[in-house]
């Protein structure tokens, strides 16, 4: 058995040298020294963990499931978006529908001792698993990379919490859940937003190189805590895929955990481990190189390139097609007229509208008391569909919220409620000056409407705060 040399620092040498002089300390051959990372035959117990550790972590990150490679597909690979590659890295097996739960996880560890009992009675001659446990790690960093790399771009070019719209300017904080509130809140601070998807993607890069593993996983470890936390704590919809980015970077983790503790805590002298892959086979090394480059290629290069463009010319939170020219803004209704009955304003009728909102695009909010049924979506979803697209009502009562067609020829409105499909309005609509409209018209219950609007010139302290500076003077 080859020997190993650790230098460590002593007193003074044998024959009277210097304080402090580096002597070579020879390991006896066959025995373990400890904080010395020697390939060496593994206990039972340790061959027993890792075979379940094995099942488990691959069940986890290789793309298992059909529904996956159904997705797989569906997209149309010659008009790649950002979506896509979006949910290709958000994979997690799920066997109880659509949303991501612990229950997916019992069944992957349930199938992994059942393997992992099948495989030790099949392997128990075997020495250790030191090649296995290598490629293991390479399977699980480069699952992680992308959980990470998929996030961090939509945050640093800040997508995935945009500035508020209107409506959500001019609804009640108590209208809101918490998820929505964490939402706008971080929406508001674009430049936070970006850092944050910074340092996700600093992590995620450095997985890419076995050597800065331990250092990704001392960054992501507590970011991802604070995600999931904050999950938790806001109701979110993640909890449980950053719970699980959590269990991938702690397995990485692991590896060096021993080693760091003595180092750092103890101060005790401390290799690297020194098990290196078997590349003997050319076509594992030359392949091991393809796939490396067509990860970059494809999470990268390809999809860095393609946030970078949705965030100028097609962010997927908000609604794209354009509505009423000139007409964005928030509107007092002065009168309410259904069925022929003027209605005066009051706080707690149901029926009157109290103000209305038209956005840049075609979505029509109306305020008023009635109860509504709230859309409770709080999972990140890349759409590209207008239909499918709900982060402006999602969370958030108060409001109704309409996605119309319009004709300017004709003036008409034709108004469907994003929630409820059923309730819909036809109106028409005519503009005397530019501060006002008049909508006329029945709703789906047959009641008649006549409606003025007046714009009221609203101003908003984050976009005041943004012309002049932080240190800035402005009024409201």
């Amino acid at each position: 058995m080859a020997q190993n040399t650790v230098y460590q620092h002593t007193a003074a040498t044998a024959n009277g040298g210097a304080s402090g002089m580096a002597t070579p300390r020879v390991d006896t051959p066959g025995v373990a020294t400890p904080g010395v990372s020697t390939p060496g035959e593994w206990s039972t117990l340790e061959k027993v963990l890792f075979r379940v550790a094995f099942i488990y972590f691959a069940i986890q990150s290789i793309p298992l499931d059909w529904k996956y490679f159904r997705r797989v597909f569906q997209i149309n690979w010659l008009n790649l978006t950002y979506g896509d590659i979006f949910d290709l890295a958000r994979y997690q097996p799920r066997f109880f529908g659509e949303t991501d739960t612990f229950a997916n996880w019992l069944v992957v560890l349930v199938i992994a001792i059942a393997g992992a009992v099948v495989w030790g009675n099949r392997d128990k001659g075997r020495r250790d698993y030191n090649q296995l446990y290598y490629w293991l790690r390479v399977i699980v960093r480069y699952r992680l990379a992308a959980g990470l790399i998929a996030y961090g771009f939509i945050k640093f070019f800040p997508l995935q919490a945009p500035l508020p719209s209107i409506s959500n300017l001019n609804t009640a904080y108590g209208d809101f859940n918490a998820w929505k509130v964490f939402a706008l809140s971080l929406g508001v601070v674009p430049n936070y937003e970006s850092f944050l998807g910074l340092v996700e993607l600093l992590g995620g890069l450095l997985l890419l190189h076995r050597k800065t593993t331990t250092i990704a996983t001392l960054i992501i470890i507590p970011f991802t805590g604070n995600v999931f936390f904050s999950n938790l704590a806001y109701e979110g919809g993640e909890y449980v895929y950053s719970f699980y980015l959590i269990v991938l970077a702690l397995f990485l983790f692991a590896f060096d955990a021993n080693r760091l503790y003595r180092l750092l805590t103890l101060e005790k002298p401390t290799v690297p481990n020194l098990v290196r892959p078997d590349l003997s086979d050319s076509r594992l090394k030359f392949g091991r190189i393809a796939l490396k480059a067509v990860f970059i290629l494809l999470f990268v290069v390809i999809y860095g390139s393609k946030t970078y463009a949705g965030y100028h010319s097609n962010p997927y939170q908000y609604p794209v097609k354009p509505g009423l020219a000139n007409a964005a803004g928030v509107y007092n209704v002065e009168q309410f007229v259904i069925n022929g009955d003027t209605l005066a304003y009051s706080p707690l009728d149901s029926v009157r509208w109290k103000d209305v909102v038209f956005e840049k695009w075609a979505t029509i909010s109306i305020r008023s008391a009635r109860p509504r049924v709230i859309d409770s979506t709080n999972v990140e979803q890349i759409h590209f569909d207008d239909a499918k697209r709900n982060f402006e009502f999602a969370g958030s009562g108060g409001r109704d919220y309409y996605g119309y067609e319009f004709d300017e020829n004709a003036k008409t409105l034709k108004l469907t409620n994003k929630v409820n499909a059923a309730d819909q309005l036809q109106l028409h609509y005519s503009r005397p000056d530019s501060a006002t409209i008049l909508l006329s018209g029945v709703a789906s219950n047959r009641d008649s409407l006549q409606v003025v609007l007046k714009k009221i010139n609203k101003k908003y302290l984050f976009q005041e705060v943004k012309k002049v500076g932080r240190r800035g003077e402005f009024k409201l």
